[in-house]
């Protein structure tokens, strides 16, 4: 009887207890529901009134378009909302690789729309553009003084229709006119796939939209069965992220099928999805190496993550950029869309490397850095220890290129461009990627041309110089200083003009590579690069030590732990001494709707 007493006091608590939860709930959706039916009536009262009632005439379409960006603003940068008249741009970012133009890149410069990049094979190739050309009209339209975006519309267009376009080659007088049939452009995701070293296979992939996964499949099986390569590199720097089944299908390539790749946690169970490798694998034991930089993002991220996690790879470079958002595109009224973060994503060991808080901002309302405090620690699959919060952090951490101030006043000022048009304007040809390059007299050439012109920059010491002279000014003390000033600004002035020798290496390598894109388009550009790429160079170092890549990739010595944060260290033994790696957080350097039969994505950024 005692226990059928206490048996039924445990039913009437749990009951009360739910039914209570129930209540609360019930209350709260109520809450929840009438906040927003509030809001929604504040919205189109608003709304009513500025369109009857506001002094001066409204249009109504570009007041709501800029309620809805406002409204978006306070969420993160890729929930975004996508009008009728952008929804060919939106498919063709996001989602595929086609549309109907010309194939050749566009850039604004003195008012001018000047075509920045010819794409081989494609209509402006076959009609004889070049790089350099700037655009006069196109059907008849003037396009100087135009924002580079509505050229670029009046160069799309439907396959196999007609543009005339006008252009001006520069050391010609008489202007080019031609008659253009628009083609279907198609990029591929691989830009470039090749061989470096002896028997290491090179895989350049940009993006993850259509097809991808099919043409990582596509050139691996080649530079197997071609080339016969023993290792290969797979290149995701600079790779702003896309679809992300298409990241799925490309890690089970090379791991146990039904491995988990990713897991995306969302609102509600219909957004908590776990990914797996599936289908058969490529090749399961073939040494790796994945190449990141800090424009690294999204779906790369997952790549990258889930072959650290799986000890698969060894990933060369610099911290990606820490995107761990995954966004879904849904329909809505009157053919438009909505792009919105449905779901955060976690590698196989549990990370979520997205690195910016939108959900707590800092004071100025802009996106804050996960802190260092708020980073935990995961294991890969042989123990190694990786962080959550900030990117995936490479296993060889490498130095980001970086120019000297006379290199970017080139690259700033176009010089390097302006000498590549003229360059090619004087030789009909080069020799083969491979064996050309900048030698003393084409150098010599370049800093004499450099001469006809009003070239100019400040360096670093020059701006302390500027800042110094400002403060002692304020505090009145210039004057005092001014002879000593002005020496030692003209000591520095007469350094500077020796820059162009100091640096030769760099700005050679520069030209190189852009006189190699007029003769062999974006190959050449990428051959070009390869032969001074140091991430390439240290990826080869590793590959080719047997021994090497299998001590990182079993956490041996100074490998077992993986970016930590000092925070983590702190806090896991106070008294340590174990050295960092981790760099520094880079402080400058963006029944309701259904599903657009599109599938989820991952935004660059």
């Amino acid at each position: 009887m005692g226990q059928y007493k206490r048996d039924n006091w445990l039913r009437v608590i749990v009951g009360a207890v739910l039914g209570g939860a129930f209540l609360f709930f019930s209350f709260r959706a109520a809450d929840d529901l009438f906040d927003i039916s509030k809001n929604l009536d504040i919205l189109t009262s608003i709304y009513r009134e500025i369109n009857l009632n506001y002094v001066d005439e409204v249009k109504a379409g570009e007041v709501m378009q800029k309620g809805i960006e406002g409204m978006l603003s306070t969420l993160d940068p890729y929930t975004e909302f996508i009008p009728e008249s952008d929804i060919d741009e939106f498919k063709m970012n996001y989602v595929s690789t086609e549309y109907g133009g010309i194939g050749a890149l566009i850039m604004s410069r003195d008012e001018g729309v000047y075509i920045s990049e010819i794409y081989e094979g494609f209509p402006a190739w076959k009609n004889g553009l070049r790089a350099g050309d700037e655009i006069v009209e196109i059907d008849g339209i003037p396009v100087r003084g135009k924002a580079p975006e509505k050229v670029s519309e009046l160069l799309k267009g439907p396959g196999n229709t007609t543009l005339k376009l006008v252009a001006r080659r520069p050391g010609q007088d008489r202007l080019i006119e031609k008659q253009i049939k628009r083609g279907e452009i198609h990029f591929d995701n691989v830009s470039y796939y090749g061989t470096v070293g002896e028997k290491t296979g090179y895989i350049k992939l940009d993006k993850f939209l259509e097809d991808a996964a099919e043409e990582v499949a596509d050139a691996f099986l080649e530079l197997k069965k071609k080339d016969q390569i023993s290792s290969l590199i797979l290149d995701l720097r600079g790779n702003g992220g896309g679809i992300l089944q298409e990241a799925v299908k490309i890690v089970g390539f090379f791991i146990e099928s039904g491995d988990t790749v990713v897991i995306q946690k969302g609102k509600g169970a219909r957004n908590v999805i776990t990914y797996r490798a599936t289908g058969k694998s490529l090749d399961r034991n073939i040494p790796l190496a994945v190449l990141v930089d800090r424009n690294t993002a999204s779906a790369s991220e997952i790549v990258a993550g889930a072959f650290q996690d799986f000890d698969r790879a060894v990933v060369v470079g610099q911290r990606t950029f820490g995107k761990g958002l995954v966004q879904q595109t849904l329909r809505m009224p009157y053919n438009t869309l909505l792009k919105m973060t449905i779901a955060k994503y976690y590698t196989p060991s549990g990370r979520c490397i997205q690195a910016l808080d939108y959900a707590h901002r800092a004071l100025d309302g802009s996106a804050v850095r996960i802190a260092d405090s708020l980073i935990s620690e995961f294991y890969t699959h042989n123990g190694r220890r990786v962080y959550d919060g900030s990117g995936i952090y490479p296993d060889i951490a490498t130095e980001p290129v970086r120019h000297s101030h006379v290199t970017y006043s080139i690259l700033n000022n176009l010089y390097h461009f302006d000498y590549a048009t003229e360059f090619r304007s004087r030789h009909q040809q080069i020799p083969p990627v491979a064996s050309f390059a900048i030698n003393d007299e084409i150098y010599g050439d370049f800093i004499s041309w450099l001469d006809t012109k009003d070239f100019d920059y400040q360096t670093s010491s020059e701006q302390l110089m500027d800042r110094l002279k400002e403060v002692t000014a304020k505090e009145k003390r210039f004057a005092d200083l001014e002879p000593e000033y002005d020496a030692l600004l003209e000591k520095l002035r007469h350094n500077k003009s020796e820059d162009l020798v100091t640096f030769k290496d760099e700005i050679t390598r520069l030209l190189e590579n852009e006189i190699v894109s007029r003769y062999y388009f974006q190959e050449g550009r990428i051959l070009s690069s390869l032969k001074y790429d140091q991430d390439v160079e240290k990826a080869l170092e590793v590959l080719d030590n047997r021994q090497l890549y299998a001590s990182i990739l079993q956490g041996q010595g100074n490998y077992k732990t993986i970016g930590k944060p000092v925070s983590v260290l702190a806090r896991a033994n106070p008294e340590s001494q174990e050295p960092v790696v981790r760099e520094e957080a880079d402080e400058t350097v963006v029944p309701g709707p259904q599903p657009v039969p599109v599938v989820p994505f991952e935004e660059g950024n």
